[in-house]
């Protein structure tokens, strides 16, 4: 449903590229309507006349230059957020909120509404909004008085045609089509977020419909996950409350502008303060929901049966081979064949191929394994449940109330009823079904789909397929998470798609992605765009969902995984370690390990996400938003403070990697690098199969990966950093750590550094305090310091005496490395 402002017309800019074969999907959006040239149908503000103020916002009457009149509204919706509605009546809300509170706005007490003469300011935290009345025009100031962001009054080309839609509505045939609002683009601004994009990171220059679809990958402009929110290099965010297909057209139309189009009965939106990206998330949390926790071993390995017939029998054995193979692994996935082929997705598992399920799951648990099961709100026509679900009412109707059987999935499967939840019955139909599953032992369900809700669908509430696309996914994943909850105590779901507020499920992945080093790519795009939207715990499937990945791809994006928020091996075909080459499988067992040791690291980087709503895996420029090279670095991340990753996109095995400001340390040789540049780094990988890819696995005895391996994903900690690790497991379970092992990169070499281990017995602080050749490490909270490595950087003088909490360590040398132990 993309349009622009042209010659006086809304047109649609097609998906498809031309002469491409196109597959309608049942799900795809539909046009606006077209606007007949000239200026009419147009109402944009020129003038507003004060009615009322309070110590919290101003509300006017808006006139416009077709002669309308409507009502806006500019208040404090927070410390530093500010909120602006227009509409015909301000009584009125966006067509989602009937089953969807997007946003929760607060107040600011110390918000201040000063009047002079045609100018109202509104002036909270270090946000101030300034309105001049007549002629109309909003722009918001920072706390030193610079502009951040104004209204663009509209542009004209040179035969005096407007090319971009200012703050007010557009109307087709006397029927309001859309509101909008425009501003002014800086010449050298950045635009990032808007949901999981797998687009070029910066979106300047790009057009983004908030329109959830079944993407078919991760390597084009559809979306599984949209977040109407985006923040700006001038350090300040812009947030829209709409379930709608908002359209952000960010300086395509016209590079100075940036537009948004919202086909609802209103416009509503947010401006966000900084000055820094991480404000601007802490503030964007309060007015849409903290992020939540997954529970301590999720962040452990998933390992998935793969997208083909499964049975018992194999998911035993797959089970003690794993640990026969000492592959670290907490969770079991199990995808769409636990339940009878043709009937997914109903909840019932295949008596046939799992004839003691409860069993089965018993044994799992005593080695260490919690199990995940594939699910989807889809259920087909020929489930032996159908029937009862739609003379019920379960499933979303047509307009002439028969059930809405449709093609969800796109000709590979049945075509199905989808679940109303906006049904009460009908949830609790489904969630009844879940709840019965987790009692058995099942621990978590991956929410796949929920794309598929048809524009001419109708809900048993009353409101279209138009209006419920977007905010469905919100309503399943949350159906999921409450069940979930009620029986396992945790509320995460494993989710495909998502919208405003998604973070309360915990757990999302990038869907299907290619096998391909350009899909690695655009995958990890996806992830850092996903992590400035609002959501800290993503993942992907290492290897690539569908295709088969060669050796030097899977060793790297194994590497890659490892390294992300969360990992799971899944595909269209087998992702386990031991059916790639030997060098491969020692490639990916490594990176499993590293994982693992570093997981009280991990894990503390979790749990400050979850508080202050940062992504796990930051883009530079959360840590450096004066960089402008930061705001351009989409190929690597920080996980946590301390750790930079750049992960292998390059099948030749060489890259670029920019390190920002301070001193950085090749993990794997020691070697101190300077930041403020671009280094180039390479593997020594040197199979004959590189970047070759091929219809089926054929992998020969020509494989030669060396030693130092290519899932060693380049990796560089910053100089100083004190790295809390343990001993790498099966599992990581839920308890507590044991002794923990520190790891020093010249930490306390300028006096005084430190760090905070997180963990489910509480927060315990680590400060390390170097004086001349002596070391003092000192703790403060539950977790138990045994020993100090000390990771041999160059040019670094180790100490020659360690202490811990008092208590002299013995100092020794352990694979090359110095090591302080305590007795």
């Amino acid at each position: 449903m993309t349009f622009v402002w042209l010659v006086g017309k809304l047109i649609r800019m097609p998906y498809r590229p031309p002469l491409v074969p196109h597959e309608l999907f049942v799900a795809d959006p539909i046009d606006l309507p077209v606007r007949p040239p000239g200026a009419g149908g147009l109402s944009a503000l020129v003038r507003a006349e004060l009615v009322a103020t309070d110590r919290n916002g101003v509300s006017v009457k808006a006139v416009t230059a077709d002669g309308q009149v409507l009502t806006a509204e500019i208040s404090a919706a927070g410390e530093g957020v500010v909120r602006v509605r227009l509409a015909q009546d301000l009584d009125v809300r966006s067509r989602s909120a009937t089953v969807a509170q997007l946003v929760r706005p607060a107040t600011d007490p110390q918000a201040r509404v000063e009047v002079e003469d045609r100018r109202v300011r509104l002036r909270t935290g270090p946000l101030t909004a300034e309105i001049t009345l007549d002629p109309w025009h909003l722009r918001f100031l920072d706390g030193d008085g610079r502009v951040l962001v104004a209204e663009d009054p509209g542009e004209v080309d040179i035969s005096g045609r407007m090319r971009t839609l200012p703050l007010g509505r557009s109307t087709v045939d006397g029927v309001v089509a859309a509101y909008h609002e425009s501003f002014a683009a800086a010449a050298d601004e950045h635009f990032v977020g808007l949901g999981e994009k797998f687009t070029g990171f910066d979106k300047r220059g790009q057009r983004v419909v908030m329109w959830n679809y079944d993407a078919f990958g991760a390597e084009s402009e559809r979306s599984y996950k949209n977040v109407p929110f985006y923040l700006s290099s001038r350090g300040y965010g812009v947030l829209v409350d709409s379930g709608t297909a908002t359209e952000f057209d960010i300086c395509h139309s016209t590079h100075s502008s940036l537009q948004i189009v919202v086909p609802d009965d209103l416009i509503d939106y947010y401006v966000l303060a900084g000055p820094t990206p991480a404000r601007v998330l802490a503030r964007f949390d309060r007015l849409t929901g903290a992020p939540t926790l997954p529970p301590k071993w999720a962040f452990g390995t998933w390992i998935s049966s793969g997208f083909f017939v499964d049975t018992q029998e194999a998911v035993l054995a797959r089970a003690r081979r794993i640990r026969a193979s000492a592959i670290p692994c907490d969770v079991l996935h199990l995808d769409c064949y636990w339940q009878t082929e043709g009937h997914w997705s109903d909840l019932r598992w295949d008596a046939e191929r799992f004839p003691d399920p409860a069993g089965m799951l018993a044994t799992l648990a005593e080695s260490g394994f919690r199990v995940c099961l594939w699910i989807n709100p889809y259920i087909s026509q020929f489930s032996p449940d159908f029937a009862d679900a739609a003379e019920r009412g379960y499933f979303l109707r047509r307009a002439d109330g028969s059930v809405y059987i449709a093609d969800v999935w796109h000709g590979s499967h049945p075509a199905s009823g989808i679940v109303d939840f906006t049904n009460p019955a009908a949830s609790a139909w489904y969630c009844d079904r879940l709840r019965g599953l987790l009692e058995q032992g099942v621990a978590v369900f991956k929410t796949d789909f929920a794309e598929g809700v048809p524009v001419d669908s109708v809900a048993s509430n009353g409101m279209s397929g138009t209006v419920l696309h977007n905010v469905y996914s919100l309503l399943y994943n949350d159906a999921v998470a409450d069940a979930t909850r009620q029986v396992a105590g945790h509320s995460m779901v494993w989710a495909r798609s998502s919208f405003l507020g998604g973070q309360r499920h915990c757990a999302q992945w990038s869907g299907d992605t290619n096998a391909s080093y350009p899909a690695m790519a655009s995958t990890l795009r996806g992830g850092l765009s996903h992590g400035l939207s609002g959501v800290p715990f993503w993942s992907h499937d290492v290897g690539g969902f569908y295709g088969t990945p060669v050796p030097d791809l899977y060793s790297r994006w194994a590497g890659f995984g490892a390294l992300s928020p969360l990992v799971r091996f899944h595909g269209t075909t087998s992702r386990l370690p031991w059916e790639f080459p030997p060098e491969a499988e020692r490639d990916a067992v490594a990176a499993l390990r590293l994982r693992y040791e570093l997981m009280p690291y991990l894990y503390s980087a979790a749990t400050d996400s979850a508080r202050t709503g940062l992504p796990m895996m930051r883009p530079l420029l959360v840590e450096y938003p004066d960089d402008p090279a930061a705001w351009q670095a989409d190929l690597e991340y920080l996980l946590g403070p301390d750790l930079l990753v750049a992960p292998m996109t390059d099948p030749a095995g060489v890259r670029r990697v920019y390190l920002p400001e301070g001193d950085w340390v090749d993990y794997w040789t020691g070697t101190a690098q300077a930041g403020g540049r671009y280094v180039t780094i390479a593997d020594d990988w040197s199979g004959s199969s590189r970047g070759v890819r091929r219809a089926e696995p054929d992998w020969s005895d020509d494989w030669s990966g060396s030693s130092r391996g290519v899932g060693r994903v380049p990796l560089f900690v910053r100089l100083g950093a004190l790295i809390a690790t343990t001993d790498a497991g099966d599992t990581v379970g839920d308890g507590a750590f044991g002794d923990l092992t520190l790891v020093s990169w010249a930490a306390g070499g300028d006096g005084e550094t430190g760090t905070v281990v997180s963990d489910v017995s509480g927060d315990t602080r680590i400060t390390a305090v170097r004086q001349d050749t002596r070391l003092d490490i000192v703790t403060d909270g539950p977790a138990r310091v045994h020993g100090v490595v000390f990771a041999p950087v160059a040019g670094a003088q180790p100490p020659e005496v360690v202490t811990v909490d008092g208590v002299v360590a013995t100092l020794e040398t352990v694979d090359g490395r110095l090591t302080a132990r305590l007795a």
